[in-house]
């Protein structure tokens, strides 16, 4: 774990190396300072050495300048490497996530992986900063305080052996009873975000359910977890000062008592019993930062194991070693294929599908509700791998492809599509960054977009809003369509992507793709039969099987299936709207 995450420093190893050279540098003038002092009031103050007093005196202001200059820089150097940790820890993460297939995807909910990139990061950044300045500090001034403590009187010294062992237990007893509290906290993170995130997306159902009410008291209900269980946590924490202020004051009591009458043995002098309070206080406040550092990576430790987590996540779908960068032709074929969610062959979502699909073919796909129209469609690009049998673009197994050129020849367009924050032009260049303005404008005129971007007072260049909010479904779903007519790909597939457009537009669609893309095979999936007629073929879909495959014709003679839908719809809605 330790080591994949390391390998996110990247280019900030100089300031991550800079950093505990300075703090050595910081550490070895605090060391030397108290023993500055001893000498200034030993050979100064006490003996009334006006001379030397201003010469200690000026060594002690000569350090501290140079002391304050070491940490300002450790603090600037710690917090650029750690920043920078953490931007390429981030930048890996939001790398994995874009490699990943949709069953990876299916693995973490959106609100974790949103938990993961920003507060398990954010966490860790933290406990990185602190262990390259202050777990290089405070091992340093532990060690040589005790040191320097021990080379002025030893026997003094002995005070620090019995209190530390105390304080290393108290420190077990908060990590060994936090840490388990701190895995739940985050976990109920994510359940918090998953909330908020739902919240946000469905605010228009939420409102018009008037819903407002119920949608508070979830969020209150999880937040109130987090508050019941990060108070527990944190309260186990809390011990950690008490324990730390119990050993410090008994060590000052301690060397007090037995450091007055060292003094008045004339074993001690004064300075040097000023010098021990002082590195009393640098020991005991090196373990107070060493008790804060692993409080900290506590916490991090938590994050730092859902963040490898991710990293360490494999992509099911992968080039093999000699991938093909061509693809032939827009033809498909399905041979004996079965699918399943769960990558378990008892529980196949796809049974048995063989078709073959020449080029420029248009197929339309019926079926009810879970009948997996769009699982059939989805193997194409390989948004999924086929659990058993070959799906055949080109004449060639789609997981021979380089994965990037397939899905640059096969275009989707899904029933609830995403626009992003843009002008309309930028959105739709996604299809083809180097389309010109004159390309935008003809395939808007064939997803019959063109229309209602012309009443915008920006026209092409009206801003959309986050998800596409400022406009309707159905002119979403025509700007999707035109987006994907722009990438000129050989395979089209369109998932139930004109659901939101009545009947007349949806034909005006199909009339103008046929006439703009002859020579691209087209997959149309629809609830409406109107929308799938006059296909050249049309596969019938029923409980994950491919029920039939015929004409509109010869489906509404043979198929009961067909017939059924064909005939409901008939009597539901009528004929075409013209």
């Amino acid at each position: 774990m330790i080591k994949k995450l390391l390998a996110n420093v990247g280019e900030y190893k100089k300031e991550s190396i800079i950093t505990p050279i300075y703090v050595t540098g910081e550490v070895a003038l605090d060391i030397i300072i108290p023993l500055i002092m001893a000498m200034m009031i030993d050979n100064g103050i006490e003996k009334g050495d006006t001379k030397a007093i201003l010469m200690y005196g000026g060594l002690l202001f000569v350090c501290a300048i140079i002391a304050l200059f070491f940490g300002a820089m450790s603090g600037r150097y710690a917090a650029v490497a750690s920043a920078g940790f953490a931007k390429n820890l981030r930048d890996n993460l939001f790398s994995k996530v874009q490699a990943f297939s949709f069953s990876n995807i299916d693995r973490f909910s959106t609100s974790s992986l949103i938990t993961r990139m920003t507060t398990d990061v954010t966490n860790i950044q933290n406990a990185y900063q602190m262990i390259i300045r202050l777990l290089v500090r405070s091992p340093l001034i532990f060690f040589f305080s005790l040191l320097m403590a021990f080379k002025i009187n030893g026997d003094l010294s002995i005070i620090y052996l019995a209190v530390v062992p105390f304080l290393m237990i108290g420190l077990g007893f908060v990590i060994y009873f936090a840490h388990p509290i701190f895995e739940k906290v985050f976990r109920i993170y994510d359940r918090l975000n998953n909330v908020v995130q739902e919240n946000l997306q469905g605010i228009r159902v939420v409102k018009s359910y008037v819903r407002e009410d119920f949608e508070d008291e979830k969020f209150k209900t999880v937040s109130k977890d987090i508050y019941k269980n990060f108070s527990r946590a944190q309260s186990i924490v809390a011990f950690n000062n008490p324990i730390l202020q119990s050993a410090v004051y008994t060590c000052m009591l301690l060397i007090s008592w037995l450091g007055a009458k060292f003094v008045v043995g004339g074993t001690l002098t004064t300075g040097e019993l000023v010098s021990m309070f002082t590195y009393t206080m640098q020991i005991l406040m090196s373990l107070n930062m060493l008790s804060m550092v692993f409080v900290m990576v506590i916490i991090a430790r938590t994050s730092a194991e859902r963040v490898t987590e991710v990293l360490s996540e494999e992509s099911d779908l992968k080039n093999n070693a000699h991938p093909l960068y061509d693809v032939p032709n827009g033809s498909v074929t399905f041979k004996d294929v079965c699918f399943s969610y769960a990558n378990d062959s008892e529980k196949l979502a796809l049974m048995h599908a063989n078709m073959s699909i020449k080029p420029g073919e248009v197929i339309g796909i019926v079926g009810g509700t879970g009948s997996s129209k769009s699982t059939l469609v989805q193997l194409i690009p390989r948004l999924y791998d086929v659990t058993e049998g070959v799906v055949e673009v080109g004449g060639h197994d789609v997981r021979d492809y380089d994965l990037k050129t397939l899905r640059d020849q096969v275009s989707m367009v899904l029933q609830n599509n995403v626009l992003f924050t843009g002008t309309i032009k930028e959105n739709l260049r996604w299809g083809n960054e180097d389309a010109t303005d004159e390309d935008l404008i003809r395939v808007c005129k064939i997803a019959q977009a063109d229309s209602f971007i012309q009443e915008f007072p920006d026209k092409y260049d009206t801003m959309i809003s986050q998800g596409g909010n400022n406009v309707s479904g159905g002119q979403k779903q025509r700007l999707c369509i035109a987006r994907a007519l722009l990438k000129q790909p050989k395979i089209l597939i369109m998932d139930d992507s004109t659901s939101a457009v009545d009947t007349k537009t949806d034909r005006l669609i199909r009339e103008g793709m046929r006439k703009e893309i002859p020579g691209t095979t087209t997959f149309i999936i629809g609830q409406r039969v109107s929308s799938v007629q006059d296909s050249d073929r049309i596969i019938v879909m029923d409980k994950g099987l491919i029920n039939a495959i015929g004409t509109h014709d010869e489906l509404l003679a043979t198929n009961p299936i067909y017939q059924e839908v064909y005939e409901s719809q008939q009597k539901g809605f009528g004929e075409d709207d013209e």
